[in-house]
């Protein structure tokens, strides 16, 4: 088996981080594979740094034809069984190689979004196309919104990603409250997320407002950056939340910062699955999240976790008041979530991957 991934960001993100764990345990598993990025982006720096086979080209835009050429070349090349595109301007080279050079070699697609496919007739034959084998979705959320837009239903497979369960084991500390001047009276309330619009970051505050106007000593952090940064600091200051909402920004040790929250709050809108919630509870924290999207498939209420309606700002303040009041309740969910979050291990992600591969190529076999 010969697998040619195919990533087309130039930055870092949820995505990336999966692309390169499923990298990294196939190689474990004996899976050949290479990796095809952008010249000089965060997964080609990542695949040089970590001697992972890999090639690079240069994007242009969405649906360069001259990407489409370079993928039908390495195909042939290397002998590649199956390509595995990972965003959606790699599903469009890929389709694209199939158009320009009939490109013979199965398409797996992973979808991490869970917002319906576009409206229109290039997005319907892309998703369509005969070329496309499997539609992997990182959870069951998604697989039900895709079923709409697919004709062949077979096709959709759900696989949740997964996370490292090492991930926080000999990390070095860090002083947060020290590097931010926070007494430690006060309790630390925060999410790992990208500043953009479905992280829903005007949420976030309205429950940081509605717990400070409740007179309880909290800080809020947001580690994370993104399109959106200059939005989110004008909601901070409209509501005079300044010196209580804190944006770190883009941290490259949050292996370090994690585990010294005291609850993980996520406000999202929507949401493909949510593996900073996954990092979380391999970090043992409590978390309070919205009912988005994958969400409820990992974090069930008052079970591992405490969950409200999407922008309920006054539950969601509720639910982060009780666990900072309530340790022992806190410290079982904590808990629950260490023993559920054993089943979403970057292994397990992989293992399951390769039994869509092997359906796929055996399926291929079968009808030659």
């Amino acid at each position: 088996m010969r697998v040619l991934h195919i990533s087309s960001p130039k930055t870092w993100r949820g995505g990336e981080q999966q692309l390169l764990y499923l990298v990294e345990e196939l190689n474990q598993i004996g899976v050949w594979q290479l990796v095809l990025c952008p010249f000089n982006s965060a997964v080609h720096k990542y695949c040089i740094k970590n001697h992972i086979n890999h090639l690079t080209y240069f994007k242009g835009f969405s649906a360069n034809p001259m990407v489409a050429f370079r993928v039908n070349h390495i195909c042939k090349r290397e002998g590649i069984d199956l390509m595995h595109v990972h965003d959606s301007h790699a599903h469009n080279f890929a389709v694209l190689s199939t158009v320009l050079t009939k490109n013979t070699v199965p398409i797996i697609v992973s979808r991490r979004v869970d917002f319906p496919v576009k409206d229109t007739s290039m997005s319907f034959y892309k998703y369509n196309h005969p070329n496309i084998a499997k539609i992997i979705c990182v959870s069951q959320a998604i697989a039900d919104i895709m079923e709409k837009s697919i004709e062949d239903k077979v096709k959709l497979e759900v696989v949740h990603s997964g996370v490292d369960l090492n991930k926080f084991t000999n990390v070095p500390k860090v002083d947060i409250r020290k590097e931010l001047g926070i007494d430690s009276e006060y309790a630390l309330v925060g999410n790992v997320a990208a500043l953009a619009p479905h992280k829903d970051y005007e949420t976030f505050i309205a429950t940081a407002k509605q717990i400070v106007g409740q007179g309880h000593k909290v800080k809020f952090l947001a580690i994370g950056d993104g399109p959106s940064r200059k939005q989110v600091e004008e909601e901070i200051a409209k509501n005079n939340l300044e010196d209580h909402v804190l944006l770190l920004g883009f941290r490259d040790d949050v292996v370090s910062l994690l585990p010294e929250l005291d609850v993980f709050l996520i406000t999202s809108k929507t949401e493909g699955l949510g593996t900073s919630i996954l990092d979380a509870q391999v970090a043992r924290i409590p978390i309070v999240a919205t009912r988005a999207g994958g969400i409820v498939e990992i974090v069930k209420h008052e079970v591992n976790g405490l969950v409200a309606d999407v922008a309920d700002s006054k539950q969601l303040a509720a639910h982060v008041i009780r666990l900072l009041n309530d340790r022992t309740f806190a410290q079982k969910l904590v808990e629950a979530g260490a023993d559920m979050v054993k089943s979403f291990s970057k292994g397990m992600t992989a293992q399951k991957t390769k039994a869509v591969y092997n359906r796929v190529l055996r399926g291929n076999a079968e009808s030659e």
